[in-house]
Order: C-alpha cells, then sequence, then structure tokens
C-alpha cells in the first residue's frame, strides 16, 4: 500500500472511483487566520477566467466543482477546508493549484503547516507537512492534476512574498483592490413633476455648477482580493415592562415537549428555521458539513422509498449557488438517542440513488477529533456520498462565535439566534452539549477501582477515546464563553491515529486510574490540566506559570499572592526552586498567614510556581449534579474562573535611563 505521507514533489495516485475530496489546511497557531484557496488551470497552468479563482470573496467556481468552506477550530489547532467534485471539473481544467495566504505576517513566523487531501468520511489519502517557510505570506502547497484520466496528488511547497494577490496574478487572475478607480456618470435627470411645465434653460443653467461634482461610479475590473469588514449590530432591547418579573414572549417555546420523537422534531424544526432566518448560521452550519456558501432551505420528514419499504430523514437540506445545487439527508438525535449504522446505510443508499452530496448525523456524542463519526458504516457506501457528523454542541458553538463575534448583521437576526441558543440550553430541549459516558463507564470505573483494568479490555479503549470527547466539550465550552479558540493538546503522534491515542489513555488508566486533559486558553499564564483520579473520587485542575526572574523568593512569592487575593484557601501552592529537586508546597491559606511557610530554609531563588485544587468527582455516567461530566466541567469552570483567569505573567519594568545632567548654560562674553 502507497503511504499517503508526501515529500516535496512527490505524488499519490486517487482511486478511480473516488467523485469527491476535501482539501484541508491545517495550522498549530489558532490565534492565526489562515485562508485556503483553490486556482483551476489549464493545460499552460493558467486560469482560464478570474472565475476560476476560489476563495473568501469568490467562495465557488462557476461550474460549483471546487468550493472554499471557511474556517475553523479543531483540537490541534485551526484549519482551512476546499472541497473538490472531481466528476465535475472541466476537461479543460488539467490541474487544481491547492493554495493558502495569511492576511497579515508570514508563514514563517508559524510551525508546521499541512495539507491533507481526504474522502468523505474523513479518511486521509494524501497528507504533505511543511516547515520551510520563512518570508512568505502565500504558498502553493500542492495540486489536484488530471494525467491519463487519472486524478493524483502532488506536494509543491512553493511560496509568494506578495501575497494571495501576487500568487494570483502569477496565474493569470486580473486584481482589483483599488479604491479610486472610477469613471464619470452623467446624471439622470429627474423629471418635473406631473403639471408643472419645465423650466427654461439658459446658458447658466448648462455649465456645471462648481458644488456639483459629477457622479462617479465605481467600475471594477479584477478580482478584490482585500477582506470585507464585518458589520456589528445590538440585540433586540426589551424596555417597556413595568416590571423585572415581565417575561417577554418566547421564539421557541419548551412547554409541553415529550421525550423520543416529539423532543427530536421540536429540535429540527427549531434548528432549520433558525438557518433560513439567518444566513450566517446556516453558512457556518452548512460549511461544516461541505456545503458551500449560497442560499439555504430546509424541508422536514420528507418520505423516500427504498424498495419496499420508506425511509424519513428528519430533513432535507438544500444550498444553492449559481447552477449548483448542493442536497444533504439530516438525521437527528437528542438526549441519550443513539445512531444507528442500518439508519444511516439507509440514507447512504437513498443519497446514492438520489445524487445527493451527503447525509448528516446530528446528536450529542461529540467524536474525539473532527472528522471521527461516531458510527461506523460500509465505506463502499461512501464512494459517491459523504458522511458528515455533527455535535449539538457544536451547533451551539457556531451560534455564540456569531453572536461573540458580530457577524450578524441586524438586529432581528440577532434576536432570533439569541432565541435559538435559549431553546438549546433548555433542558427539555435534549440538546445537551455533552451528556454520557456511555455504557461501559460503570464497569471500567469498578475496574480500575478493584485494580483489575488491563489496557488490552475494547471497554476500557472505548472509554479512553470517551474521555477524549469530554475534553473536547470542555476546549468548545470554553471557546464559545471566552471568544477565544481554546484548544484540548494532545501529542502530536496521536494526532491521526485514534487508535494508538486510545490504546495510550487506556493504559495510563489502567496503570494510575487517571483520565488528563490538556486545555491551552490564548493569552493565559499556563495550561489548564483537568485530571480525573477515578481511585480517589477526585478532579485535580492545575496550571503552572513562572515565576519573576529578579528579586528574592519572598518578593517573587508576594508578586503571586497579590494576584491570588480572590482563590480559595484549598488551593496548592507549589514553589519550584533553581536548586535541583528543591520543592516546597502549602495551601495557600497557609501560605498567606505566612509566606516564609515556602521559603524558609530552601536554597536557590523560586523559578516557577504550580497551582492546583481539587474538587469531588461524581460517579454516575450521565445527568445529576452526582454524575462524572458535571463534576469534571463544573471543576473546569471554577479553577479557570478564580485561578487562571486572574493571573498574569511577569513583565520586567522597561529600562530605566540614566539621570539626565542639566546642560550648562553658555556664559555672556561682554564686548
Amino acid at each position: 500500500m502507497i503511504s499517503p505521507i508526501l515529500s516535496k514533489g512527490q505524488n499519490i495516485p486517487l482511486s478511480n472511483d473516488l467523485h469527491q475530496i476535501d482539501v484541508v489546511l491545517g495550522w498549530t497557531e489558532s490565534e492565526v487566520e489562515i485562508d485556503a484557496s483553490a486556482l483551476l488551470l489549464n493545460a499552460e497552468g493558467k486560469v482560464r477566467a478570474d472565475a476560476d479563482f476560489v476563495f473568501y470573496n469568490q467562495p465557488e467556481s462557476e461550474d460549483g466543482s471546487v468550493r472554499f468552506l471557511g474556517t475553523g477550530s479543531t483540537e490541534e489547532g485551526a484549519q482551512a477546508r476546499l472541497t473538490i467534485d472531481l466528476s465535475a471539473v472541466p476537461e479543460d481544467v488539467h490541474s487544481v493549484a491547492l493554495s493558502g495566504s495569511v492576511h497579515s505576517g508570514t508563514f514563517g513566523e508559524l510551525g508546521k503547516l499541512t495539507l491533507r487531501v481526504v474522502d468523505g468520511a474523513g479518511h486521509s489519502l494524501a497528507e504533505y507537512a511543511t516547515a520551510d517557510a520563512t518570508t512568505e505570506s502565500a504558498f502553493v502547497f500542492g495540486e489536484v492534476y488530471r494525467r491519463n484520466g487519472e486524478w493524483k496528488v502532488r506536494a509543491i511547497g512553493q511560496g509568494w512574498d506578495s501575497g494571495l494577490g501576487g500568487l494570483a496574478q502569477d496565474y493569470g487572475v486580473e486584481i482589483d483592490n483599488e479604491t479610486e478607480h472610477a469613471e464619470p456618470v452623467d446624471p439622470v435627470e429627474e423629471p418635473a413633476p406631473v403639471g408643472v411645465a419645465p423650466a427654461e434653460t439658459t446658458a447658466t443653467d448648462s455649465a456645471p455648477a462648481a458644488d456639483n461634482p459629477p457622479v462617479v461610479k465605481r467600475v471594477r475590473t479584477g478580482v478584490r482580493t482585500a477582506k470585507r469588514a464585518a458589520r456589528t449590530t445590538t440585540p433586540i432591547e426589551f424596555k417597556l415592562a413595568e416590571q423585572d418579573t415581565w417575561q417577554p414572549a418566547r421564539l421557541f417555546s419548551v412547554a409541553g415537549i415529550g421525550a423520543g420523537e416529539e423532543q427530536e422534531r421540536r429540535a429540527t424544526s427549531a434548528l432549520v428555521a433558525t438557518m433560513q432566518a439567518v444566513p450566517a448560521f446556516a453558512r457556518a452550519v452548512c460549511s461544516r458539513v461541505g456545503a458551500p456558501a449560497g442560499g439555504f432551505e430546509g424541508y422536514l420528514e420528507v418520505p423516500y422509498e427504498r424498495g419496499e419499504s420508506r425511509v424519513i430523514p428528519d430533513a432535507v437540506l438544500k444550498v444553492s449557488r449559481g447552477s449548483r445545487l448542493w442536497t444533504g439527508l439530516l438525521e437527528v438525535k437528542t438526549g441519550n438517542g443513539k445512531l444507528k449504522r442500518e439508519q444511516l446505510e439507509n440514507y447512504l443508499d437513498v443519497a446514492r440513488r438520489k445524487k445527493y452530496d451527503a447525509v448528516i448525523s446530528l446528536s450529542n456524542d461529540i467524536p474525539a477529533s473532527a472528522g471521527e463519526l461516531p458510527v461506523e458504516v460500509d465505506r463502499r457506501k461512501l464512494a459517491k456520498v459523504a458522511l458528515r457528523h455533527l455535535s449539538w454542541a457544536e451547533i451551539a458553538h457556531e451560534a455564540r462565535m456569531l453572536l461573540s463575534h458580530g457577524h450578524i448583521e441586524e438586529s432581528l437576526q440577532n434576536w432570533i439566534l439569541r432565541e435559538f441558543l435559549r431553546y438549546l440550553d433548555h433542558p427539555r430541549s435534549g440538546a445537551s452539549e455533552f451528556v454520557d459516558m456511555g455504557r461501559h463507564w460503570v464497569p471500567v470505573r469498578e475496574a480500575v477501582t478493584a485494580g483489575t483494568l488491563r489496557p488490552s479490555d475494547p471497554k476500557a479503549q472505548i472509554v479512553a477515546g470517551t474521555w477524549v470527547a469530554l475534553a473536547r466539550h470542555l476546549a468548545l465550552r470554553l471557546t464559545a464563553e471566552l471568544g477565544v479558540t481554546v484548544k484540548h493538546v494532545l501529542p502530536r503522534r496521536f494526532n491521526n491515529d485514534p487508535d494508538a491515542r486510545n490504546a495510550h489513555i487506556a493504559e495510563k488508566l489502567a496503570a494510575e486510574g487517571t483520565f488528563e486533559a490538556v486545555l491551552r486558553i490564548p493569552d493565559t499564564v499556563g495550561d489548564l490540566v483537568v485530571t480525573a483520579d477515578v481511585r480517589t473520587n477526585r478532579v485535580r485542575c492545575r496550571t503552572t506559570l513562572d515565576a519573576p526572574d529578579e528579586g528574592t523568593s519572598g518578593r517573587r512569592l508576594t508578586w503571586l499572592l497579590r494576584q491570588l487575593e480572590d482563590a480559595p484557601g484549598n488551593l496548592q501552592v507549589e514553589a519550584v526552586f533553581s536548586e535541583r529537586g528543591n520543592e516546597a508546597c502549602e495551601h495557600l491559606d497557609t501560605v498567606r498567614a505566612n509566606p516564609k511557610a515556602l521559603t524558609e530554609g530552601r536554597s536557590g531563588e523560586i523559578v516557577s510556581f504550580s497551582l492546583e485544587q481539587t474538587f469531588p468527582m461524581g460517579n454516575r455516567r450521565s445527568g445529576t449534579a452526582a454524575g462524572f461530566i458535571t463534576s469534571v466541567t463544573a471543576s473546569s469552570d471554577s479553577f479557570y474562573g478564580s485561578v487562571v483567569q486572574p493571573l498574569r505573567g511577569w513583565v520586567r519594568a522597561a529600562p530605566q535611563q540614566p539621570e539626565q545632567v542639566a546642560p550648562i548654560a553658555a556664559e555672556s562674553v561682554d564686548e
């Protein structure tokens, strides 16, 4: 089998029965935005027209074969995604160049950049990684090209210092980012009111007035690569209530919601209606499942014939852009409802027969990493139809991100999206963000306590995958709450190998009885590490920060204590000294009463602090305040708010100028 890992200049063939692929550009610095783009090239390596340039301002080729799906966050960092319908690429297009660009800065300021080509189920077909960039602000990572009727992928790795515009121009695209290019337009004479004779024209009237310059009309002659500024709005406010107890009418009522099918119908209807009313939200959700940016329509419970029986998906999603029509079948589960392989495969059969693009599953299952599916299906059914999965946590995340970043342009749309979020947040909606550790949780927990769990136990590896999904849930919640991209950090060797990742977690669980998740939050002093100790029934949260690099140990400790004024007294404060193997640890209450308890008798200076707090851990697999998920979520929220959020890293004082010597006044000389 040919390895999908490519080096620069190497190529790999794609399967002949593959009709659609996704191109994923990934990077680790989530605070930096990289935009993916593509150019459809002829035999001479040039675009046939400006419309062959696909990017954020022109997100789809004219024929619909190549589409830009936008950017998003992952547990490894961030990614930008393109999709290519190989069967729809015109015959006179010989290759599709796959590129990326940064709006500010250069690629040399970033770490490893990865280009992956994946199939409809998210399986990697080709991968190229590079860290060779220096001053480039645009980069062609690779190309998908046609050779003797066969599609192949080649790694290229060529950069441009001139940005996305310069790269596109070299491929024949006409770029027009000017704002002053205009031509005069003859003014339109307004007709005189009915019954009023037109005024007589004199020589003076015909001369142009000095204070009335000719009307100019902007004429664009090429593609604009400058990004459009986002517009902001304020939500609708209700100000006329006579008392605070008055409640405004709710758009999506939770009254009378039952369980099961009724709950699923209500949630599906609320989702589809919100997508129809808020185009930005529809685009955000659709981009996660490979749909183009375009006009959205949704239909509920459409019946389809399948042999002698009928199948009824919860919704049919349609997106139109130009002549291109994208269709997906949606299967929804709420509460503890689980997706079923047979049901999804039935929808895949219908979608293939109807020549639809995708089947989308939506449930409370959060896959351990982006692209993973909660249910395995027959891969042969994915040759022409993509299978995508969304979690309700991701739906809520997209809504919160749109609201917090001000991308909703109308007050009414802002209110509708907030009403939808309010509905999702209600327990009766069944759209919980993460509710269940799975049916293997209790036996695995009991085996850990008894010391009989072995890493090779399949149940342990399933629970390990669920733990990673919980960690991803924590990152999504904090991302939406804080407005910055929070990453669940995993060792790089596990990023694309879920089996090895789960085996590693199961081995640690069997040996030490613990789970661990590392959350990286931008602009904080250190990572938030969450450890669930199954043997002691405790959740431990900790962070580590560097101490000031000047002053005595006492002054360094005082610097820390000032920032922990509102932290709980049971917080453990560990000081690590410059002398190897020299550490001290006390509770914060003790250190507040006697700071020397940490420093007395210690050699060397404090170089770092570790702060840790212990919380009780719930045992139940789902729900209630005593649940395992609830206790882990509440512990991480509490520790971040009371300990991590107030901390600021040490900043040296600015260098001081020497005292200025006053200039000596010149003595006057008498003539």
